[in-house]
């Protein structure tokens, strides 16, 4: 089933579920949210996203949600921390399975191999092989700290 239509009915279904259930309110909220981001996406691109697009959307959202909780966090405001922690979560539940460690290890060990990267400057080439292969299906963040693994100083 597209992404799109995925949302839909489980918009549907949260609206059925939010009365008196403070966990659907906000997977409702996030899932209205991320349909406006993606309206607003559609009226930049001037068409429709494709399944791949909207993941790209999707990712940026808890990329976002992330940098907030750690904003919340350090301002000691644990409660709007929490909340974003569950939109992420609801968010991250619309991905593709994530990489194990070892499969992004074995990935990035290859992609070292083939441009013969040895040191952190090099990481950008490593990076250029990388990503697309595990595109939705890894954090940058990560990836970076696992290729840095491989690359010394």
């Amino acid at each position: 089933m597209p992404i799109k239509d995925q949302l839909n009915e489980d918009m549907k279904s949260a609206m059925r579920a939010a009365a008196g259930n403070p966990d659907e309110k906000i997977r409702l909220g996030t899932i209205r949210f991320l349909n406006a981001e993606l309206k607003n996406a559609e009226i930049t691109k001037k068409e429709p996203l494709s399944d791949e697009e909207i993941l790209e959307v999707i990712q940026r959202q808890i990329k976002r949600r992330r940098e907030s909780i750690e904003q919340y966090r350090k301002g000691g405001r644990n409660d709007l921390a929490d909340k974003e922690e569950k939109e992420s979560a609801v968010l991250a539940g619309y991905l593709p399975e994530q990489l194990s460690d070892d499969e992004l290890r074995t990935i990035i060990k290859g992609a070292v191999e083939q441009t013969g990267a040895s040191t952190k400057r090099e990481m950008g080439k490593v990076m250029a092989i990388v990503m697309p292969q595990v595109k939705g299906k890894a954090d940058g963040r990560r990836v970076n700290e696992v290729a840095s693994e491989f690359l010394s100083g």
